[in-house]
């Protein structure tokens, strides 16, 4: 089949299992082909293919409303809703949008890109339904990553005590963008084992009820002994005591499970939970393979062999300029504690987790914790750092205020991907972070010009007691400046004039004072001698 030639979901409806098995193959090579040469989210998207098209099967976009949490793994709904000939511009100026877009498809009824989102949408999508009188089904998928923040556990608390009609589907890969962390994880893994109990609980009732003249009234009775059976077949069925019908695990890539099972809970009444187990990755073997979550996103790479073909920039990534330059100190000064709100890779803390385990804590999806906890630890003396995207900050703003700024606190804010990001889109832009810090009292902002400065601010940081202290910097690579074999302090308030000049001023800082300079020359050419200043704090 050409995938272009899918213009609706209804296309879904009448093909056989065997025909479902085949668009599946053919829509793993179209993605692994495609995201070749664009990079892209490849690992998340190849697991939910036998996910998606069964949900399109048995339900009814737009009229039931799917809702991709994050939305990084929507690929497959965007191609079975008629966007496959959008692929060739994914991520791109005025392209198709790498996330759930309401502007391309009638059929993204929920924007995404932030983690955690899809419960409370869909809570507030039943109220409204409920209150209209309509009848449609409300269906948000979420990951088991997305699913340990807390604003997920909020909705799920609320769901299961208003017992709305809600189909929740739990896509479990054991990852989110690296493998996952916490007790709710460990629970999922002992659901992942626990059998069939759903299926035990129903021919218990079903016996029970064939009883002569007694059967109802035992069948009645048998709520305490089903309670019972619960608890010897699942350890810990959190989903249940939560108020949900609890079906699973289901085979993530059988399509016969699949549809059964979506079939089974489209019947029940009030809130579901739908334990689909899936494999990230899934038909393409480097992706399969990755334990660290380098598949979870990628650039341009050899289909063959899974290498990247972009070329190797000869200047470090800003992240691992920063990362490298907490470690070094760390292992001085064992006050530094590193922790990240499930972001391990991205912010280049591995090698500082491999030294220093005790110290280092990935916290999964739940920047508020995180600040908090890194506020408790500044109590008692130590310099934790947070490491944490711009984008991901603004989630945990009250904390930002209330718990570190208001007690005047010594947390570092590693405040990676500030600025603009490009391909990453509009829910990843790091462009809010000044403008909701730098009126908050006790907290200093910073953010280096280039590598060397970078490393300096870090020991800036880790030298400064009066307060928290955000230290920005850009996505992408630094300049390839040389590096001082020992780090300074660089004075609180101090700017730096990096060329003088009587006739104008251009204050900046960053990643633009590259420009500056270059706008300065320019200027000198018709006979402007303008300042340049870095205002880097």
């Amino acid at each position: 089949m050409n995938l272009e030639n899918i213009k609706d979901p209804k296309m879904i409806k009448s093909l056989s299992e065997e025909q479902l098995e085949k668009l599946a193959e053919e829509i793993r090579k179209f993605l692994v082909q495609k995201l070749s040469t664009s990079g892209g989210h490849l690992g998340p998207n190849l697991g939910v293919v036998e996910l998606t098209l069964a949900l399109h099967k048995v339900f009814n976009s737009p009229n039931d409303k799917f809702l991709w949490d994050v939305g990084h793994q929507s690929y497959v709904h965007k191609i079975v809703t008629g966007r496959a000939s959008g692929f060739d511009t994914l991520r791109k100026y005025k392209g198709m949008s790498g996330f759930p877009k309401m502007s391309e498809s009638e059929h993204d009824v929920w924007e995404t890109g932030h983690s955690s989102t899809s419960l409370s949408g869909a809570m507030g999508m039943a109220i409204a339904r409920d209150l209209k009188g309509t009848d449609e089904k409300i269906i948000p998928i979420i990951g088991d990553g997305a699913l340990t923040g807390g604003m997920a556990l909020e909705a799920l608390n609320h769901i299961g005590h208003e017992k709305k009609d809600i189909i929740v589907v739990l896509n479990d890969n054991e990852m989110s963008i690296a493998p996952n962390v916490g007790a709710l994880h460990n629970i999922l893994g002992r659901l992942r084992t626990a059998g069939k109990y759903q299926w035990v609980k129903d021919e218990l009732e079903y016996l029970m009820k064939r009883i002569p003249a007694i059967g109802g009234k035992v069948a009645a009775t048998a709520e305490r002994i089903k309670d019972s059976l619960k608890y010897l077949l699942v350890s810990g069925v959190f989903f249940e005591e939560l108020g949900f019908t609890y079906l699973g695990p289901v085979d993530g890539h059988s399509f016969t499970n699949l549809i059964e099972t979506f079939q089974y809970a489209k019947k029940t009444k009030g809130p579901v939970l739908v334990h689909v187990i899936t494999k990230k990755g899934k038909g393409y073997k480097p992706a399969e393979l990755d334990t660290t979550g380098k598949w979870h996103g990628v650039g341009p790479y050899k289909i063959e062999s899974g290498e990247g073909v972009q070329p190797v920039s000869a200047a470090p990534a800003w992240s691992k300029v920063i990362s490298d330059a907490v470690l070094k100190l760390a292992r001085k000064d064992k006050r530094i504690v590193a922790i990240t709100p499930a972001m391990p890779m991205g912010s280049k803390l591995m090698e500082f987790a491999k030294e220093f385990p005790e110290r280092f804590f990935d916290v999964g999806i739940a920047e508020q914790h995180a600040i908090t906890m890194a506020a408790g630890l500044a109590t008692q003396k130590f310099k934790p750092f947070l490491a944490i995207y711009s984008t991901f900050l603004q989630r945990g703003y009250d904390q930002v205020v209330h718990d570190v700024c208001r007690q005047k606190l010594n947390v570092i804010f590693g405040i990676d991907r500030a600025g603009l990001v490009g391909a990453d889109g509009e829910t990843h832009q790091g462009v809010y972070d000044i403008a909701f810090l730098r009126h908050i009292p006790n907290i200093v902002i910073m953010m280096p010009k280039d590598e060397n400065e970078g490393q300096h601010m870090v020991y800036t940081a880790v030298q400064y007691d009066d307060g928290p202290i955000a230290l920005r910097f850009p996505r992408g690579n630094g300049l390839g400046v040389a590096m001082d074999d020992e780090c300074k302090e660089i004075p609180i308030g101090s700017w730096e004039i990096l060329k003088e000049g009587n006739d104008a001023a251009i204050l900046t800082f960053g990643t633009t004072i590259e420009m500056a300079l270059d706008a300065a020359k320019q200027l000198m050419k018709v006979g402007v001698n303008a300042k340049v200043v870095n205002a880097r704090l």
